[in-house]
């Protein structure tokens, strides 16, 4: 077991005060927005083992701890980190990355392609040779990017279309008469067809009229306040930007600290205020549809999103006789838990097949010999014994059972 150093990555979107208050630290005044714990080749994990004898790379006494990428330590020994069915099934990688997410500011509109999309998307730009760094590329993975968030504090978001009619209720009370045509395509199409042809109307149009019918339904959204203030907040740090229409299409939801979202291939979400424990699939494959600079595929997009309708479907953890709290998801890559530690209580067994990284997030926790407060993880490889003793909350992150 190793105590992880994380790297806290300063997005514009982050909150400059979220992840400062939970680790206990003075704010820097610049926003934190992501800290990632895992094995992600961008920002690994660093953990301090005493080194190899048989390592000349360093000059310092071989039992000396030195602070080694997560990803160089898994490289070394894959089986023997990871375990034998995790790499059988997922290869020689960590599956999954777990962050703190600290939203100050609304995220990008955004979608993830499934398994197969993303293989075949990937494929397809590696052969007409776009550079992996391009603007312009699209997936830079193979891999899909299926994600959970679980609020810390109340947390808002956007999370798959509402209902047509109901989004056509919202964009006509605002008054705006270049939002007209979109209103009757709302009402008059059968649901995938009104959604479908809506959103890319609104990522085809002119960009200058479209600012201009932005600005005017975000006047109209700050005046009307209730349910339209979460857009007009959303205009507010995109001005101009047609993704401010097309967050009008998606279900607004409110988070209570413990409830979480699942967010599966094809449907399109935003993260506008808040902090959560968030873990994916381990990838970088993110399609945008709007509330950025950065570039929109709109025929991939098109090609990915799933136009329907849902019910945001907020998770709550399910309780088990070990005390352990679950959210429940259909991946295998990663499963999320939590544990309400209490002081006296019997240990926590958190032995497993398979690695592991815990998180505490509020109070105390011991964690074999480790003490770990708020912001604090620890890394655990597969089949090592471990167990959590003390006063607080521990998030549990690991591989589906199901796969091994």
């Amino acid at each position: 077991m190793d105590r992880l150093s994380n790297t806290v990555r300063p997005y514009a979107w982050g909150s400059t005060t979220a992840i400062p208050a939970l680790l206990g630290t003075a704010p820097t005044g610049e926003p934190q927005a992501e800290m990632w714990m895992g094995a992600h080749p961008g920002a690994p994990s660093r953990i301090a083992r005493p080194q190899s004898a048989t390592d000349t790379t360093h000059t310092t006494d071989a039992t000396t701890p030195a602070e080694h990428p997560l990803t160089d330590v898994i490289a070394a020994d894959p089986e023997g980190e990871l375990g034998a069915a995790t790499v059988a099934r997922f290869g020689p990688r960590l599956p999954f990355l777990l962050k703190l997410l600290a939203a100050g500011s609304p995220l990008s509109l955004q979608v993830h392609p499934d398994l197969d999309q993303a293989r075949e998307g990937y494929a397809d730009e590696e052969a007409r040779g776009i550079p992996i760094d391009a603007p312009h590329r699209t997936y830079k993975d193979a891999n899909h990017k299926p994600e959970l968030i679980c609020a810390l504090t109340p947390f808002d978001g956007l999370c798959g279309f509402r209902r047509p009619t109901e989004a056509a209720d919202a964009m006509e009370a605002l008054g705006v008469d270049s939002l007209k045509p979109y209103v009757d395509l709302l009402r008059a199409q059968p649901e995938e067809a009104a959604l479908r042809e809506v959103l890319t109307a609104i990522l085809a149009a002119d960009p200058a009229e479209m600012a201009d019918t932005v600005a005017e339904a975000a006047a109209a959204c700050e005046r009307l306040g209730g349910a339209h203030a979460p857009y007009a907040r959303i205009a507010h740090n995109y001005p101009g930007d047609p993704g401010v229409l097309a967050a009008m299409l998606l279900n607004y939801v409110q988070l209570q600290p413990g409830e979480a979202l699942f967010l599966g291939a094809g449907v399109p979400h935003a993260y506008l205020d808040g902090l959560g424990v968030e873990i994916m699939a381990n990838s970088d494959n993110v399609l945008r549809c709007g509330l950025t600079p950065k570039h929109i595929d709109v025929p991939e997009l098109l090609r990915i999103v799933r136009f329907e309708a849902t019910e945001p479907g907020v998770l709550r953890p399910e309780a088990s006789p070990s005390g352990e709290e679950r959210y429940e998801t259909p991946v295998d890559e990663f499963a999320l838990s939590r544990y309400t530690l209490a002081s006296g209580a019997a240990p926590a067994e958190l032995t497993a097949p398979t690695p592991q990284i815990l998180l505490c997030t509020a109070g105390t926790v011991r964690v074999g010999e480790l003490d770990l407060t708020p912001g604090q993880s620890v890394y655990v490889p597969a089949a090592e014994a471990v167990e959590a003793t003390g006063s607080g909350t521990l998030f549990r992150a690991t591989v589906a059972a199901r796969t091994v």
